[in-house]
């Protein structure tokens, strides 16, 4: 077939890609590679500012698929009334789930076992003894039990902790156990010592995280948070952190980034990352597996993986 390919990561550095269409390399810079009309497969560049990867989609009139490279397809979402109808856009299911699932980890160990404290007392020459919490015999909630949430769990399982509780929009059966519905949270979330948040930011996730939520959460609990900053809600999180009833490790926050000055950096029992769960070494070889499997079948006409939804369906 011919048509243009657009790749945020250059062709050359892609092992297997499939013979037949046209790549161009384009990672969000101000001139496009070629007439954005002729684009057929349009890969969004990664961890790039709002609006850079859906500014070439209203000219995309020939586009077929819109391809992520990222969990969550919120970035994309305002562009995607510019599309035509029969467009699918796709994930990146199966390439952040290793490096996001460890960051969740460090967060929870580094929050739990007091990391902050001993890098900050370190710079004053202090030994900071003392008990802190363990995540051995922990109760963990995972709210968001998709391909990331799972990779958590599988990651906490050799710590010890106690039975992980899964939480998802809609209730199903696992190897691991029961996936309880949104609707049951309020009854879980007093149970649980860390609450980690893994879903998309939807508008049912939108402020989910709120006064109420945070209220039912036990005292001294840990709130993770590697979904998306839109899913707390930044006020009544600073409320609670700042009694000191519960703490809170952020990979995101909103606004974000989070600006100098921000209460949030000086909240008390808040560790804060900059969004620093995908961008690792690991990110490279899954991407790039994924779009030699995903253009593969583009190319051969196979069904597509990852399809999160289709334009005017």
């Amino acid at each position: 077939m011919t048509a243009d390919v657009w790749l945020p990561i250059p062709p050359d550095e892609i092992e297997g890609l499939p013979e037949g269409p046209a790549y161009r390399y384009w990672n969000g810079e101000e001139t496009f590679p070629a007439d954005p009309a002729d684009c057929a497969y349009y890969v969004v560049p990664y961890m790039k500012p709002s609006g850079v990867g859906t500014r070439p989609l209203p000219e995309m009139r020939s586009v077929q698929v819109v391809q992520t490279l990222s969990a969550g397809i919120d970035h994309v979402e305002p562009g995607l009334p510019h599309l035509r109808a029969g467009v699918r856009l796709c994930n990146a299911r199966g390439v952040h789930e290793a490096s996001t699932a460890e960051l969740t980890l460090a967060l929870i160990l580094a929050s739990l076992r007091g990391v902050p404290d001993f890098v900050r007392a370190q710079g004053r020459g202090e030994w900071l003894g003392g008990f802190r919490p363990a995540l051995a015999d922990r109760k963990v909630l995972i709210v968001g039990y998709g391909s990331i949430g799972a990779a958590i769990e599988d990651r906490l399982v050799p710590f010890e902790v106690a039975p992980v509780v899964r939480v998802a929009r809609s209730a199903r059966t696992t190897a691991r156990g029961p996936v309880h519905p949104l609707t049951e949270l309020p009854a879980l979330l007093p149970e649980a010592d860390v609450v980690v948040l893994s879903t998309p930011l939807t508008e049912e996730t939108r402020g989910l995280v709120d006064a109420e939520f945070l209220a039912r959460m036990k005292d001294g609990a840990l709130l993770v948070n590697v979904a998306r900053g839109p899913v707390v809600d930044t006020k009544a999180l600073l409320t609670e952190l700042e009694s000191g009833r519960i703490t809170a490790a952020l990979d995101v926050t909103d606004p974000e980034p989070l600006p100098p000055g921000h209460p949030l950096w000086h909240a008390p029992g808040v560790l804060v990352s900059p969004h620093a769960g995908g961008p690792t070494s690991a990110f490279l070889p899954r991407a790039k597996r994924l779009l030699v499997d995903q253009l593969s079948r583009f190319v051969n006409r196979e069904p597509l993986r990852n399809v999160i939804l289709t334009t005017g369906g």
